[in-house]
């Protein structure tokens, strides 16, 4: 999903919502909290947000429509007069870790496993319960629970008899499905506690069991020479949401901080001789208790304002310091530390050792000691307040102490020399990872230059081509999609963009409609009508398409009238791209053009060719819903003709490695299409105007809220101009294939990845038309999210 950082505004206690890809494009809304907004928290989809403020009040927040910037309030909890300082949604049980060891593998399955965890709490048939734990300051936890039905099951317990004040708090999972929940009060002197917290439902209640854990004194405030230099803990962070057995803590004074990261293990309890002698301990019942151990300690830095902790689950065969000098820079490893000097630190989240540094515009490096005193007595320096790093690790989103909301890149090297192929491997290794898991790339196309896009891509292919048929077809449209946007960074490869989101409309328009056949007898063999399809049409070279019709059971493709008629717009963008096609064959040595690359591609051209025998039984219940064509003359059978033409240009290509140059016949044929038919213009995506086609000369760029950039790039419009729609001329609906006009009255989403336009809503009433607009009711073709645009786009 997209990545997109809330971040707050204290006075007016509103809610600003900003996708990266626009980020000018702020949707702001009214958080309705009485007071001081504490907490925000999303979802793991990004599509739900929760606030929480310092009365107690918490709001879940969902998209109206499915838009990013359109949002409302649903349902909510509250702890009267109690702030909320930690708030968490509850785990789902999901997890699928890397293996950056195996980066090289070639099989998924390998690279990433799927990691036995349990939910916080399950429905009937294991299905995990929604729902959100937070922890307040007088120490009370609470836990709401999200039924099916809407209904909101909602219980506050102590964490433990004796209450105290909580300053600092955080949540973690355990595999086991448990909740840890660890707190201070703020002091160095206090110990950290730790609570082990259990929910669940007895008797349509909400229930809640919570245990004390182990807790720890800071290892600054033993220390002799430490003792009372930090007395204030300022940050309190499990390392991840899923990793209970390790911690941060930073504690702080008026001018520096200390970090320190510790892990819970389980150790042997030493038994008194006394004891073995009356009962010998023998193999592993020798008793065990949970213990916390610091592993690893900084030195005295400047004072900490911000940390910001890694999301990837990563999983690495040796759990201790040490890592493998090909991954020891691989950046999921790393945490963000930003400091009131400005600047920001990325440690390893085991060792803390440093890994980058960035220094802002007003975090220049000190020369001397005098510096540093000039610096400390010339005011507070700008500095982070709040930072989020993107789920891959290769951006960090950041608000400083002035209100600016900055976008910082983080390279995959972490600032140290590494080959080409190193860094192409790192950016294919969690290039794939988000192709399996479904995460939104965009912050690792921040990292593709433009001379790395034909190799990603190319290599990209590779590894897909290797998996297991099952799991290609999942990931057929994903790997599309990751396609389309690496092309966009590139000037050479722009024009495989249009052919890739073309692609990505055939294969939904395939399965669509191969769906909607039904076997004639209720005793099906194993395959279905779709698949029997797509193996006579492979196997039945025959240019004439009358005679593969006969080995089909048409009885199979009958369906009722107003859903055939129905079907009509998306059955001429196949007729009508099969004309373009063929008849752009004769130029395929000229400039690349949109619709080159499906010259070659014979998957492709098989499903054009499938989809042409379909429509073609369809026309003869049917024949309004055929497309229609503009042909010189009256006796023009267009279907037969288009389909001869196809099968000869897919029986060039359709082995992948033994392609064949179609003959000059076939050219020649293809020459006297215009004069035979009137060629179609394609309504090409348009150009998209966000932000990551123009941040590949990696140069500072400043935006300003509700203002559109006039950035300028790549230069291309003379390469598209043929292609792409003026200003004032009639607009299309990609998904309906409706023509809406040039000004057009009706509300509308576009794409916030690929530019896609669609009316927001349906104009049709037809089952199958209806079944075509849910797939898309979340996401755009390409995987994106969708945004409510203006009425004056145009």
């Amino acid at each position: 999903t997209g990545i997109r950082f809330p971040f707050r505004a204290d006075l007016t206690h509103m809610v600003h919502i900003i996708d990266t890809e626009h980020p000018w494009d702020v949707y702001s809304v009214n958080s309705g909290h009485a007071e001081v907004i504490t907490c925000l928290e999303w979802d793991q989809s990004g599509s739900r947000l929760l606030s929480a403020d310092a009365d107690g009040h918490i709001k879940c927040w969902s998209m109206t429509d499915h838009l990013a910037n359109s949002w409302e309030n649903t349902v909510g909890s509250v702890v009267e007069g109690d702030p909320v300082v930690a708030l968490s949604w509850l785990h789902n049980g999901v997890k699928l870790a890397l293996h950056v060891e195996k980066s090289g593998a070639s099989n998924f399955g390998e690279k990433f496993s799927r990691v036995k965890f349990s939910p916080s709490l399950t429905l009937f048939g294991g299905k995990p319960m929604e729902g959100w734990i937070a922890v307040t300051i007088s120490g009370l936890v609470t836990v709401s629970l999200l039924k099916p039905n809407g209904q909101v099951l909602t219980s506050t317990e102590s964490l433990c008899r004796l209450r105290c004040r909580v300053a600092l708090a955080d949540v973690a999972f355990t595999g086991g499905g448990n909740i840890v929940v660890a707190t201070s009060d703020g002091s160095s002197t206090s110990p950290v506690q730790f609570y082990k917290v259990c929910v669940s439902v007895v008797n349509e209640k909400c229930k809640i069991d919570t245990e004390i854990l182990p807790s720890l004194f800071m290892r600054c405030t033993t220390d002799p020479a430490r003792k009372d230099k930090y007395p204030a803990i300022t940050h309190l962070k499990f390392l991840a949401r899923d990793m209970s057995e390790q911690v941060l803590l930073c504690a702080s004074n008026q001018n520096s901080s200390i970090v320190e990261c510790w892990s819970l293990r389980k150790e042997g309890l030493p038994v008194n001789n006394i004891f073995q002698q009356i009962s010998p301990v023998v193999g592993d019942k020798q008793p065990m208790i949970l213990k916390w151990r610091i592993l690893s300690a900084t030195n005295d830095l400047d004072r900490v304002s911000a940390v910001a902790l890694p999301k990837l689950p990563i999983s690495l065969t040796n759990t201790d310091l040490k890592v493998a000098n090909d991954t020891k820079f691989f950046p999921g490893l790393g945490l963000a530390l930003a400091f009131h000097d400005g600047s920001v630190h990325i440690v390893h989240r085991l060792s803390l050792q440093m890994m980058a540094i960035f220094y802002g515009s007003s975090s220049q490096r000190p020369v001397d000691e005098q510096t540093i005193k000039r610096q400390r007595t010339a005011g507070p320096l700008v500095h982070f307040k709040a930072m989020q790093l993107s789920w891959t690790s290769l951006a960090l989103a950041g608000i400083d102490s002035h209100g600016k909301l900055s976008m910082l890149r983080i390279s995959p090297s972490m600032g140290h020399v590494l080959d080409m192929n190193m860094s192409l491997r790192h950016l294919l290794f969690l290039l794939e990872y988000c192709m399996v898991t479904g995460y939104d790339w965009w912050d690792i196309l921040l990292h593709v230059q433009p001379n790395m896009v034909q190799n990603l891509v190319e290599k990209l292919h590779e590894e897909y081509m290797r998996q297991n048929a099952a799991l290609q077809q999942v990931l057929s449209m994903r790997i599309v999609a990751m396609k389309a946007s690496l092309c966009k960074l590139s000037s050479s490869t722009i024009a495989r963009v249009c052919d890739y989101h073309a692609k990505l409309f055939l294969i939904a328009i395939s399965c669509t409609l191969k769906s909607l056949l039904r076997p004639h007898f209720l005793n099906t063999p194993d395959k279905s009508p779709g698949d029997r399809l797509t193996e006579i049409c492979s196997k039945i070279t025959d240019i004439d398409i009358d005679k593969v019709m006969i080995n089909l059971k048409t009885e199979e493709f009958v369906l009722e009238m107003t859903t055939l008629q129905s079907l009509q717009q998306l059955i001429q963008w196949v007729g009508d791209f099969v004309l373009y096609l063929l008849a752009s064959l004769p130029n395929q040595g000229s400039p690349v053009r949109p619709g080159h690359s499906f010259l070659r591609d014979g998957a492709s051209l098989g499903m054009f060719r499938e989809l042409m025998v379909v429509i073609r039984i369809w026309g003869l219940l049917k024949p309004s819903c055929l497309p229609v064509y503009t042909a010189t003359s009256d006796t023009q059978d267009s279907m037969s003709l288009l389909f001869r033409l196809l099968t000869k240009l897919w029986l060039c290509c359709r082995e992948e490695n033994h392609i064949t140059e179609p003959d000059d016949t076939l050219i020649d044929e293809c020459c006297l299409l215009p004069s035979q038919l009137l060629i179609p213009n394609i309504d090409w995506l348009p150009i998209n105007d966000g932000i990551i086609s123009k941040l590949q000369n990696k140069q500072l760029v400043r935006l300003q809220f509700g203002k559109a950039p006039g950035l300028v790039g790549h230069t291309v419009s003379s390469q598209f101009d043929a292609f792409v729609r003026a200003p004032g001329q009639p607009k299309i609906d990609h998904l309906r294939r409706l023509h809406l006009g040039a000004y057009p009255t009706e509300e509308c989403k576009s794409c916030t990845r690929c530019g896609c336009v669609t009316m927001l809503k349906s104009p049709n009433k037809v089952t199958a038309v209806k079944q075509w607009e849910q797939r898309w009711i979340k996401n755009c073709l390409c995987g994106g999210l969708w945004r409510r645009m203006p009425l004056s786009y145009s």
